[in-house]
């Protein structure tokens, strides 16, 4: 009997819970202090129609395939094959047609579509692109575009909510949302200039290119990766800041690619023994292992074992932090660099100089450049971290055409020094009068020259 009422005293309690919370549902508020619910609905119906679809298609030249040049086997196979990707796009020029994008979204592609909000397709041409910071611009004819509201990413904070718009898996128009996570995340060995807004919006494959923007619509960032061992979203996606993105798109509508000034320094991070054997206050800043002869430091006397702390208005922690603040200045741009050297701070005036200038006035010895004619660009491993140095064009009939490296080639070694930097291949290059063995990585798999 007492079994019986205590089970229906459970009916019961349920009975009442369920009514409660029916009840509760029904009458949930459709106003609050007079106002409606929030919903990100009324700003993202100004934001939707300047985010796009991207679709690009690649040929790929099949004859350097081994098994073509059998016979038998170019009879059955075409001798060209095609690759197609997807990305996202924010139109941010709509006089003009620019679209920001990623570099790694149209990288290599010979076609390029654009989807619009309302369904268009247009042909869109490449304007620019830059590897190193993976930023990149295209331009599409159509003039009936609405271009989106750029922000100031200077601004953002941790905790700050942001929308992420994109097109994962090319489900075109996804709008994901949370919060800012972390601001300058950098050290990741994605891209070479790293300064990153990570948040917990899910971004996944797709969505790169697609827009990072505030409650107010502003664009803040540009999607470019997700950190996630299976692929998918785990709350980890990296935007770039869209004041570096500002400053780069510039250069690359004007030059169609990024002319960056050096300082001319070899950096490393002040660690807490370097602080104090430094007697640097903070515990902060890059520390100058080396400076380049005939560089903007050098101009200005800088000398090694001084630590920068501040290049213009930037606070400079490590030598990332060096490097982008730098990397967004031409050849020209003038600066201010704040440094201890014994314990006391120094600030001057810099001019900053490109690899050309450099090299110009460089004591250094380049009477034997067996490398004249070629165009270096330092690259890093997203898997490894390891740095290196690729080949990135060849002027025909020049000095560096006739040992047989070719564009593309990574080099890895020269006399068995590793080549991590375009300086360190500089100095072997100057210091070794005889022959070098130079090892190159080349389609993924090692080759070794002879250059006299």
């Amino acid at each position: 009997m007492k079994h019986s009422i205590d089970r229906a005293l459970v009916y019961i309690a349920l009975l009442l819970w369920s009514i409660v919370v029916s009840t509760s549902h029904a009458a949930l508020p459709q106003v609050i202090d007079g106002e409606p619910l929030p919903s990100l609905a009324p700003m993202l119906e100004g934001v939707l129609p300047t985010v796009v679809n991207i679709s690009t298609t690649t040929r790929i030249d099949m004859d350097d395939h081994p098994l073509m040049q059998d016979p038998f086997f170019r009879q059955y196979f075409p001798q060209q094959q095609q690759s197609n990707s997807l990305g996202s796009g924010v139109i941010v020029d709509s006089e003009n047609g620019y679209i920001l994008t990623n570099h790694h979204v149209i990288d290599q592609a010979d076609e390029i579509t654009v989807t619009t909000n309302d369904g268009r397709s247009l042909v869109a041409t490449l304007v620019g692109s830059d590897q190193d910071s993976d930023v990149a611009v295209i331009q599409v004819s159509d003039g009936d575009l609405v271009a989106i509201q750029v922000g100031q990413s200077n601004q953002l904070r941790v905790g700050d909510f942001v929308v992420a718009i994109g097109s994962p898996f090319g489900l075109s128009q996804t709008v994901t949302s949370g919060i800012v996570s972390a601001l300058g995340r950098s050290g990741l060995g994605i891209e070479g200039y790293e300064d990153f807004i990570q948040t917990d919006a899910s971004i996944n494959p797709g969505n790169s290119g697609g827009a990072l923007v505030n409650l107010r619509g502003e664009l803040v960032g540009i999607n470019t990766a997700i950190l996630s061992r299976g692929g998918g979203s785990v709350g980890i996606g990296l935007s770039i800041p869209v004041d570096m993105v500002a400053s780069l798109m510039q250069q690359l509508i004007e030059f169609g690619d990024i002319r960056r000034g050096l300082l001319g320094v070899a950096m490393q991070d002040l660690t807490p023994q370097l602080a104090e054997a430094f007697d640097i206050p903070g515990k902060r800043g890059a520390v100058v292992s080396e400076v380049i002869s005939g560089s903007a430091a050098e101009d200005i006397g800088m000398r090694s074992g001084d630590v920068i702390v501040k290049f213009n208005d930037t606070r400079i922690d490590d030598s990332a932090d060096l490097r982008n603040a730098v990397g967004l200045l031409r050849a020209g741009d003038r600066g201010v660099v704040e440094f201890y050297r014994e314990g006391r701070l120094y600030s001057e005036k810099v001019v900053i100089k490109d690899l050309e200038q450099i090299a110009a006035g460089s004591d250094q010895p380049n009477a034997n450049d067996r490398f004249a004619g070629a165009t270096f660009e330092e690259v890093q491993s997203s898997e490894s971290g390891q740095r290196g140095v690729r080949v990135k064009k060849i002027e025909p009939g020049s000095p560096a055409a006739q040992t047989g490296i070719e564009a593309g080639d990574i080099v890895y070694t020269i006399n068995k020094v590793r080549i991590e930097s375009i300086e360190v291949l500089k100095s072997v290059n100057d210091q070794v009068d005889g022959v070098l063995l130079v090892k190159l990585i080349r389609d993924n798999r090692p080759l070794f020259l002879v250059v006299q």
